[in-house]
């Protein structure tokens, strides 16, 4: 047994002279006692000992919720609520009856006397404590609270001896009230989710696909090409390779910068958090035709650790899903939980939805994740940490990592393309303060910065590239963090070509968008970041584009070769193209297996195999996604989901004693 000097002599580790008991113990029935202080109080100062008899809450189970809630720094009913001892509903009306005033169980929206430019207001606040005014029959006004914002000993204190008050005072319960408010709400945050960027900011939107300027050069080097290569072919193809060349070095240099320091995700140690100290945390989940994977989702979010009192979960619905809809009623929705319904309209896209969403957020820091995703335990507890350390910092980027690489060999490529994307190139360029292209999903922003550069543009088909690109131009700086998002890559060619057709589209949606005033762009981001748009958006279009002229090129040459043989400058051209399409393949291969697990590296020789042929089917859906942006600019092709087979353990491991109170242990926890 360990043992411990006392008074000169040895003792063992857990005993004190005299014989009692080891001091954890007494520190444990100090907080006891402490705690039970808190209830006495809770029960004879604050008025709740009615209230706690009426929902039948015995002192025990009342005495760890009021422990909890003052480790949480949260109000004593928000956290019996959050910890499932008693429903809303009940409490509400226990409420009610303790205080003698009525009980709206519904809550007509048109009934309410609020401002229209007060309704984000009180939707952004949880549990709002500014009361709202509403009809009631006769021509006469009431005062409707939800119960949750309910100070109970100043509310007894303010209704005592006043009978006429008590009888124009109704307690709602938040769910009730929040509902009604958002009916109100609706057509003003539908307006503003499809319109306010493009009122506020023109200039960063999407809704105009181009300038007539940049119409005129671009219409005008169509025209030309084939002019030109009517007059003199071989200049013009020597052009057309001179271009395709420079563009593939381009896309090379970054993979070759990117490999110094490129490594899978390594694992992390976070502090131990104080948890009242811990801001509201809001999840934003965009869902459109998911039923199938609503119960995988929800058990993926009931790993999150996080105290259940400070976090809150949307799931943006569109209102005419009604498959998705009923799956989360079958399901069933936590304290913690919330359905926006988003009205059908123009146009339907992701973007749009999580715009009409954030009014009615309020959380300091906002994630926003994918149906199918399922992220590590910690990711909020280390997103919040990075936040609280850099206060430039607008967003973070978590790792996207594939789990169901065995289904086939687009999913094998699509994590080889991941890996070297999310530990390698983004997290290069976040270390140098560049600009990157967000991820789609499993993004962490910081509320405030978010709203300031106008929140998501509603008709880019990749929001989170032009968020990217927003950020920086307006001087903030975003990250990466290790802790992963596990999801899974499509496994057929045609839901595949729908998704990187729309990647394609909106890369060039975010290129013209942020072109249409060049020089100004140079001076916002300063020359590196400009590079890398150049790199990052257009450059990766045209060299998809540009893989089959060298391709092409090559293969011409070397029939010309079999047969009469090659020119000088022929043979130049034949030699520059092998070189530009071997760096391509290289230069993509080893920075993928850089980072890449070693378990993940195994069968890699396939990837090898088929990289030819992959970027052969990324060149068709570029192609695609030109035509796209001409035909249907703002089409969002949905990619379908559907449930997880893939058992990928996050490949990044945190302490396990990284727990607080209200949060549940990530290895046992399920979202019921």
């Amino acid at each position: 047994m360990q043992q411990e000097v006392h008074g000169g002599r040895r003792e063992p580790v857990g005993r004190i002279a005299g014989g009692h008991k080891r001091p954890g113990f007494w520190k444990r029935r100090f907080a006891w006692h402490e705690g039970a202080r808190l209830l006495e109080r809770l029960r004879l100062f604050n008025g709740w000992d009615g209230a706690l008899e009426r929902l039948g809450i015995t002192d025990d189970v009342a005495l760890r919720v009021a422990s909890r809630a003052r480790e949480n720094g949260t109000g004593f009913h928000t956290q019996l609520v959050t910890d499932n001892v008693v429903p809303e509903i009940s409490l509400t009306g226990a409420l009610a009856a303790e205080l003698g005033v009525g009980f709206a169980s519904r809550v007509d929206p048109q009934s309410l006397i609020v401002r229209d430019s007060d309704l984000g207001t009180l939707l952004s606040r949880p549990f709002s404590h500014m009361p709202v005014r509403c009809h009631l029959q006769h021509d006469t006004t009431a005062l409707l609270v939800a119960s949750r914002a309910l100070d109970l000993p100043a509310m007894k204190s303010r209704l005592e001896g006043r009978p006429g008050l008590r009888r124009r005072f109704l307690l709602a319960p938040p769910r009730v009230l929040r509902a009604a408010l958002f009916e109100r709400a609706r057509t003003r945050f539908l307006d503003e989710a499809r319109h306010g960027l493009f009122s506020r900011k023109p200039e960063y939107s999407a809704r105009l696909v181009s300038t007539s300027w940049q119409g005129v050069v671009f219409g005008m080097m169509l025209l030309a090409a084939p002019v030109a290569y009517a007059l003199s072919p071989v200049a013009t193809l020597t052009a057309l390779l001179g271009f395709a060349t420079a563009v593939f070095l381009l896309c090379v240099g970054l993979r070759i910068a990117a490999l110094a320091g490129a490594a899978p995700a390594r694992p992390i140690s976070v502090p131990t958090p104080d948890a009242g100290s811990l801001p509201v945390y809001s999840i934003l989940i965009a869902l459109r035709g998911e039923a199938a994977i609503v119960d995988q989702l929800m058990g993926a979010l009931g790993k999150i650790v996080w105290p259940r009192s400070k976090l809150e979960i949307k799931f943006v619905c569109e209102a005419d899903d009604e498959a998705t809809l009923a799956a989360i009623a079958r399901r069933g929705l936590e304290p913690w939980m919330e359905v926006i319904e988003v009205p059908a309209s123009q146009p339907r896209t992701k973007p749009k939805a999580l715009c009409y969403a954030l009014p009615a957020v309020s959380g300091e820091i906002v994630a926003l994740l994918d149906a199918e995703d399922r992220p590590h335990p910690m990711q909020l507890l280390e997103a919040w940490s990075r936040f609280r350390a850099d206060p430039r910092l607008a967003c973070v980027q978590a790792p996207l990592v594939i789990a169901n690489a065995e289904a086939g060999m687009l999913p094998l490529m699509f994590r080889l393309e991941y890996a070297l994307h999310f530990n390698g190139i983004l997290p290069w360029l976040a270390r140098r303060g560049l600009f990157f292209p967000l991820g789609g999903t499993s993004n962490h922003f910081r509320r405030r910065a978010l709203i300031e550069v106008g929140a998501w543009d509603p008709y880019n088909v990749t929001e989170d590239a032009d968020l990217g690109a927003r950020f920086a131009r307006h001087g903030f700086r975003c990250g990466t963090i290790a802790c992963p998002t596990l999801e899974d890559a499509p496994d057929a060619a045609g839901v595949w070509l729908g998704q990187r057709t729309r990647w394609f589209k909106g890369w060039m949606q975010t290129w013209f968008v942020h072109m249409r005033r060049p020089l100004l762009l140079m001076q916002q981001l300063g020359p590196g970041s400009f590079l890398t748009v150049q790199i990052m958006l257009a450059g990766l279009v045209a060299s998809a584009l540009a893989h089959p002229v060298l391709l092409a090129s090559i293969g011409g040459f070397l029939a010309k070769s079999a047969v009469h043989g090659l020119a000088s400058h022929e043979r130049i051209l034949l030699g520059i193209a092998l070189v530009n399409l071997l760096l391509g393949y290289g230069s993509f291969l080893l920075l993928g297996w850089c980072c890449l697990h070693r378990s993940e590296k195994r069968g890699f020789w396939k990837s090898v195999l088929f990289t030819p042929a992959y970027w052969l089917m990324m060149s068709f859906a570029a192609l695609r996604a030109g035509w796209h942006l001409f035909r249907r600019p703002h089409h969002w092709e949905k990619t379908p989901h559907k449930p997880s087979i893939g058992r990928v353990r996050p490949p990044v491991t945190v302490r396990d004693r990284l727990r607080m109170p209200g949060a549940p242990d990530p290895r046992r926890s399920t979202s019921r």
